[in-house]
């Protein structure tokens, strides 16, 4: 299928105009937001936490210290709700009750099962790194057996999903059309800055060009 089927979690009760189901928006986003939210609830106590992540086809991985809370309680099957969002530009108004933002955002509703098998887990953390920045698995030192058993894998199914996307100028009141006060768009985008070496490497070591020509983007698949 080419969209995801909504459904009463996902589906957009306010601006349902800016709302997407289809996959390509959905991977866009998540492919090229370096940082998701996991909201989960432990003890009646709501809590949210900032992680990175990657993606397989209709799957999301996360990952993290086999001691941490979060996978801990995630491994138990309890629900879970993954957001991601990009910031792309800040919409100015006339009004400051119409000042908004350009964005675009996914949200996940599921649960998380572990990855247990060293195979699988290899698979995500792969995923994972390459999804930061592509070309570096191949060039680094891949995790060992003990390394493997300290991280905690989970995998979390994209079914219930839905993308919401804002774009254009800012929409003031007919009313507020003559205020003297400039309007518009502030767009806004991540840059790379030059690379800065380990103080610990060579002084002639050369930058790889998978940091060198890094642009940040979509898989698109």
């Amino acid at each position: 299928m080419e969209t995801f089927t909504p459904t009463a979690k996902t589906k957009l009760r306010r601006l349902p105009d800016r709302g997407a189901f289809d996959r390509e928006t959905v991977y866009q986003i998540l492919d090229e937001a370096f940082i998701c939210h996991v909201g989960f609830v432990v003890d009646e106590q709501p809590i949210v936490i900032p992680t990175s992540f990657g993606r397989i086809d209709d799957t999301l991985y996360i990952h993290g210290s086999a001691a941490s809370r979060m996978l801990r309680a995630l491994t138990g099957g309890i629900p879970v709700c993954v957001e991601a969002t990009l910031v792309d530009g800040l919409v100015l108004a006339r009004s400051a009750f119409h000042h908004s933002i350009n964005y675009r955002s996914v949200v996940i509703f599921g649960t998380a099962t572990l990855v247990a098998d060293d195979a699988g887990k290899m698979t995500a953390l792969e995923a994972i790194t390459e999804h930061i920045i592509p070309g570096r698995w191949a060039e680094v030192r891949e995790p060992n057996a003990q390394e493997l058993k300290a991280t905690t894998v989970l995998a979390v199914k994209l079914e219930e999903v839905s993308a919401k996307v804002r774009t254009g100028p800012p929409k003031d009141d007919e009313e507020d059309m003559i205020v003297p006060v400039w309007a518009g768009e502030l767009p806004l985008r991540v840059q790379t800055l030059p690379p800065i070496a380990d103080p610990y490497m060579a002084a002639d070591a050369a930058v790889p060009a998978h940091v060198s020509q890094y642009a940040r983007g979509a898989k698109n698949n």
